[in-house]
C-alpha cells in the first residue's frame, strides 16, 4: 500500500468519525443585519424546540434525527431551573435532565444547538420554571432589580453556563451551541415594574456578556434591549417584525407551531398550511434565523405543568407529536419547504432584494445574487390571485406564499400540501378491544387501599407538620414538594356559644385553591374546584358538638402560575375567610375561625409512604385484592401489566378515572383529570385568515385528556410493570387499559411534478390500498372519489411500488401512471390501511 493512499484512508476514517460523531471543529459566531456568520459565513438556521425533560433520554436521539430528517440544522431548549435546582443548593442533572447529555445528542447528529437559560421560561411550565423556594427567600422579588433575586439567578446561571464550558459545548470550543439566551419575554411586562425593570434588564445583558463565551445572546421579546444583546420575536406570525439595532438580524425565536392546552379545553389545531405561510413570509420579508416553538412539545411528567391546569400532554400539535410519531401532514409539508429554503440560502442571506406590490395583501419579492433570482409571490387575501412577476402570470391561492428558485417554475407553495396524512390509531397487544372491554377490570388485575386523612392528635398537633401560624398562609410555604397541603385547626365551642342547637350550620371556606376538600371532625364533607377562577367559595354543612371541633381543609394545586406580571405573586392555597355560618331566625351568626392556631402539612399520606412505588404486594401497607371500590375518593390502586410488543409508543387509556396522578414502575407519568370533559370548541379548521389558539379546536364532550404517554424506557423487558394510581375524586379503574399508538390509515393528495413519500411505522406495512387515482380526484381523506379524467393503472401500479411496504417514494407523473388528459391541475389521490 502506497504512503499516500495509506494517508488518504487515515484521512477518511477521520472524516467519517467526525460525521458519525459531530464535528469538534471550533466555529467562530458572530452576526451582521443579514444573519448570524458561522466563521464568517452568514447560515440560514433552521430550529426547532425540543425540551430535554418533556421526553426521556433514550427518546433524544430519534427525536433530534426525525428534526434532521425533516430539513433543522438546529435544535433549541429551555434550561429548567425549577426541574435542576428543587432544592436550594441540591443540583440534578439525572435522567432526562441531563442537559449534557442532551446537548451532546444534538451534536452528534451534526446539528447546531440554542440554549435558552433564562432561567425564567414561561413554557407552561409550573412556576415559569422557578424554584418555589425563591418565593420564601426574605426580602426576595422576583424578576427585577433585587439584590436576592438576583444572586440566585446569577449563581443558576453561570453553573449553568459553567457547565456547559467545561463539556466544551460551545461553538468556539467545538460544541454546538451558537446562540444562548438570558430572560425570556420580558418585554411583555417589563412596564409594570418601571424603572427597576429597567435596570434589571440591564444587568441581565451584562451578565450574560461577563462570561465571555463567544457566542451572541438573545433576549426575546424585548425590543429595547442592550445592543450587546439581539432581540428576537415570538408569536403566530413574526413576518412584519424587524428589530430596532439596526445591526442585528431578524430572529424569529417561537414560531407557535399550535397551541398548549388546558384541562376542561378541546384539542387546538394549527394548520400545516398556515404555518407553512407564516415561514415562507418571515423569510420573504428578510428573516434569517426561524425556530418553531414546539417541534416536539412532548409529555409533562410529574408536576412540572404549569398553568394552572395545563394538561399532562404537551403535543402542541407540533411536527412530531407528544409520542415522537410524525405529525403528518405537518411535518412533511415543512420538511419540503426547508429543503426549498437550503437551496436559496444564498441569494436570501446574501441577494439584492427588491418588492413589487399587487394590491394591500398581495406581493412579488426577488432576491438577486450572482445572476440568480428567486422569488416568493404572497397571496395575504383569502381567495386566489395573479401575480405576474418578470413577464410571467402566476395563480396564487389565498393565504399562501409559491416560492420560485429561478423566478420561472413555482416548487413550492404553502397552500398545497404534497405530504401524507397519517390517521393516528391506539392500539391494545395481543386481543382485540371488544374481548378486553368485555373484561370488567379492563384486563388489569387490581389491589387497592385508601389514602389516610390528616388529623390533629389528643394533644392537637400533627405528626411532620410544617409549621403553624395564626394565619392562613399561601400554598408555596411547602415549596412545591406536593400538589397537596393541609390547613388543621380546632374550633372550641362552649355550652353557651350561639350556635349550638342550630340545624342549619355551614362551613364556609374562601380559596385560592384550584381544588379545596373539606373534612370536619373526620367525616368528609366533598369537594369543590373552578377551572375558571383561582378564588371560589366552598360551603358545606356540618353538625357541630360541644367542645372541640376539627376542621381539615386539604388544598390542591393543579400547577403554579407560569406567565404575566408578577405572577409569581399569584396567591394559591386557602385565602380565607374561613367561618362557621349558622342561621336562627333569619338572622345569620358567624364565627369566624380565619385567626385560628392552624397547623401545616403538605402531602398526601400515600405520598409520605411511597404508596406508588414498584412493589405491587406489601402485606404491611395492607393492599386490598378484593371489593374493589366506585366512586370513592381518595383511594390508591395498583396493577401489573407486561410490556406490549413492537417499538410503537406506550399509552395508559384512563377512562373511568376522576383526577389525580400516576406512576408506572416508580416513576410519575404525570396528573391526569381523566373526568373533566373539554369545551370551548370552534369547527373553524380553514387555513385561510390568521391563526389563534381558539381556532379550530376539537374534541368537546370527550374527556381534556384521555391517554397518557408511558415512555418505553419506564418499562421492563422481561417482567412485569407496575401500575400505581391515586385517584382523588373517586372514579373506577375498571376500564383502564395499556394500548400502543401506531398509523391506522394514510391518506394523500400530491401535485403533478412532486415526490410523494409514504410510510407507516413500527414494523406495520402497507396491508392495502382502499383508492388510489391520479388525474382530478375529488374529495377527502375517507370519502375520495375518481375524477372523470383518471389514469386506468393507478391502482395496479401503487400496488406495485408500496404493497407491503413500510416505506415507498412515488414520482407523480404521467410518466409514472401514464399520460393523463386532464384539464385542470393533476393529482394523485391514494389511502391506505397499514397492520402487520
Amino acid at each position: 500500500m502506497g504512503v499516500q493512499r495509506f494517508h488518504r484512508i487515515i484521512l477518511l476514517l477521520v472524516l467519517s468519525l467526525c460525521f458519525v460523531f459531530g464535528s469538534t471543529s471550533r466555529v467562530h459566531v458572530s452576526y451582521d443585519a443579514r444573519g448570524i456568520k458561522l466563521n464568517g459565513h452568514r447560515k440560514l438556521i433552521l430550529s426547532g424546540s425540543i425540551h430535554y425533560p418533556r421526553s426521556t433520554p433514550e427518546m433524544w436521539p430519534d427525536l433530534i434525527k426525525k428534526a434532521k430528517e425533516g430539513g433543522l440544522n438546529t435544535i433549541e431548549t429551555y434550561v429548567f431551573w425549577n426541574a435542576h435546582e428543587p432544592t436550594r443548593g441540591q443540583y440534578d442533572f439525572s435522567g432526562n435532565l441531563d442537559l449534557v447529555r442532551f446537548i451532546k445528542t444534538v451534536h452528534k447528529e451534526g446539528l447546531y444547538a440554542i440554549l435558552r437559560i433564562g432561567p425564567y421560561v414561561c413554557a407552561e411550565w409550573t412556576y415559569g420554571g422557578f424554584p418555589v423556594w425563591l418565593h420564601n427567600l426574605p426580602g426576595i422579588k422576583l424578576r427585577t432589580n433585587n439584590e436576592v433575586y438576583k444572586n440566585e439567578m446569577k449563581t443558576f446561571t453561570t453553573m449553568i453556563v459553567n457547565l456547559m464550558k467545561r463539556n466544551k459545548l460551545f461553538a468556539p470550543q467545538g460544541g454546538p451551541i451558537i446562540l444562548s439566551q438570558i430572560e425570556n419575554e420580558y418585554g411583555n411586562v417589563i412596564g409594570k415594574y418601571g424603572d427597576e425593570g429597567k435596570e434589571y434588564v440591564k444587568w441581565c445583558a451584562d451578565l450574560a456578556t461577563s462570561y465571555k463565551i463567544g457566542i451572541p445572546w438573545i433576549m426575546c421579546q424585548q425590543d429595547d434591549a442592550p445592543e450587546s444583546m439581539i432581540s428576537s420575536c415570538n408569536g403566530f406570525y413574526c413576518d412584519d417584525w424587524k428589530p430596532r439595532n439596526p445591526n442585528a438580524p431578524k430572529v424569529w425565536t417561537e414560531n407557535w407551531s399550535g397551541w398548549f392546552k388546558d384541562y376542561g379545553m378541546g384539542d387546538p389545531h394549527r394548520s400545516a398550511e398556515d404555518l407553512a405561510f407564516a415561514v415562507a413570509r418571515f423569510f420573504q420579508k428578510g428573516g434569517s434565523v426561524h425556530n418553531y416553538y414546539m417541534y416536539h412539545g412532548g409529555t409533562n411528567f410529574g408536576r412540572t405543568a404549569g398553568g394552572p391546569f395545563i394538561t399532562t400532554s404537551y403535543d402542541y400539535n407540533a411536527p412530531l407529536d407528544e409520542y415522537g410519531n410524525k405529525n403528518q401532514p405537518k411535518w412533511g409539508h415543512l420538511k419540503s419547504l426547508h429543503k426549498v429554503l437550503k437551496s436559496i440560502e444564498k441569494p436570501l442571506l446574501y441577494g439584492e432584494k427588491s418588492e413589487t406590490g399587487f394590491g394591500q395583501w398581495a406581493n412579488a419579492t426577488v432576491y438577486s445574487y450572482k445572476g440568480k433570482s428567486v422569488c416568493f409571490l404572497a397571496n395575504v387575501y383569502q381567495e386566489d390571485k395573479d401575480i405576474t412577476v418578470q413577464g410571467t402570470t402566476y395563480r396564487v391561492p389565498g393565504w399562501s406564499v409559491s416560492i420560485l428558485p429561478d423566478c420561472e417554475t413555482e416548487v413550492y407553495n404553502t397552500a398545497k400540501v404534497n405530504a401524507q396524512t397519517s390517521v393516528m390509531v391506539k392500539k391494545t397487544n395481543g386481543e382485540d378491544d371488544d374481548n378486553y372491554e368485555g373484561n370488567p377490570f379492563g384486563g388489569l388485575n387490581w389491589v387497592w387501599r385508601d389514602d389516610k386523612p390528616v388529623g390533629l392528635s389528643k394533644s392537637g398537633h400533627v405528626r411532620g407538620s410544617l409549621m403553624m401560624s395564626h394565619s392562613l398562609l399561601d400554598q408555596k410555604i411547602a415549596n412545591d414538594t406536593s400538589d397537596y397541603l393541609w390547613y388543621i385547626t380546632r374550633v372550641n365551642i362552649k355550652k353557651r356559644d350561639s350556635l349550638m342547637g342550630k340545624k342549619k350550620i355551614n362551613l364556609h371556606v374562601h380559596t385560592n385553591g384550584h381544588v379545596v376538600h373539606a373534612f370536619f371532625n373526620k367525616k368528609y364533607l366533598g369537594y369543590k374546584y373552578s377551572v375558571s377562577s383561582n378564588d371560589f367559595v366552598m360551603d358545606k354543612r356540618i353538625k357541630i358538638k360541644r367542645g372541640k371541633n376539627e376542621i381539615a381543609l386539604l388544598s390542591t394545586t393543579v400547577g403554579y402560575n407560569n406567565y404575566g406580571e408578577f405572577f409569581d405573586e399569584t396567591r394559591h392555597g386557602i385565602w380565607g375567610p374561613v367561618k362557621l355560618v349558622g342561621e336562627n331566625h333569619g338572622e345569620k351568626i358567624i364565627k369566624n375561625v380565619s385567626s385560628s392556631l392552624w397547623i401545616y402539612k403538605s402531602g398526601l399520606y400515600g405520598e409520605e409512604n411511597k404508596f406508588y412505588e414498584a412493589g405491587i404486594h406489601n402485606a404491611r401497607r395492607a393492599w386490598h385484592s378484593t371489593s374493589l371500590p366506585s366512586n370513592r375518593p381518595f383511594v390508591w390502586y395498583k396493577a401489573t401489566f407486561p410490556t406490549p410488543l413492537g417499538t410503537d409508543p406506550v399509552v395508559v387509556d384512563l377512562r373511568g378515572l376522576s383526577k389525580g396522578e400516576v406512576w408506572v414502575n416508580g416513576k410519575s407519568i404525570g396528573r391526569f383529570w381523566a373526568s373533566l370533559e373539554a369545551k370551548g370548541c370552534n369547527d373553524n379548521c380553514d387555513y385561510r385568515g390568521a391563526y389563534s389558539g381558539e381556532k379550530c379546536v376539537t374534541g368537546c364532550g370527550e374527556p381534556t385528556q384521555r391517554w397518557y404517554h408511558i415512555p418505553r424506557s419506564f418499562l421492563k423487558e422481561y417482567e412485569d410493570n407496575v401500575m400505581v394510581v391515586f385517584d382523588e375524586f373517586g372514579g373506577s379503574p375498571q376500564l383502564v387499559k395499556i394500548q400502543t399508538v401506531t398509523i391506522g390509515k394514510v391518506c394523500a393528495t400530491a401535485y403533478e411534478d412532486k415526490t410523494l413519500e409514504l410510510s407507516c411505522q413500527g414494523g406495520s406495512v402497507f396491508k392495502e390500498f382502499h383508492f388510489a387515482d391520479y388525474g382530478e380526484p375529488e374529495g377527502d381523506c375517507g370519502d375520495f372519489s375518481r375524477g372523470s379524467c383518471g389514469a386506468r393503472h393507478t391502482m395496479n401500479i401503487i400496488n406495485q411500488k408500496c404493497l407491503g411496504k413500510e416505506r415507498c417514494v412515488i414520482r407523480v407523473s404521467d410518466e409514472t401512471f401514464g399520460a393523463s388528459h386532464c384539464n385542470g391541475e393533476k393529482r394523485l389521490a391514494v389511502e391506505a390501511s397499514c397492520g402487520v
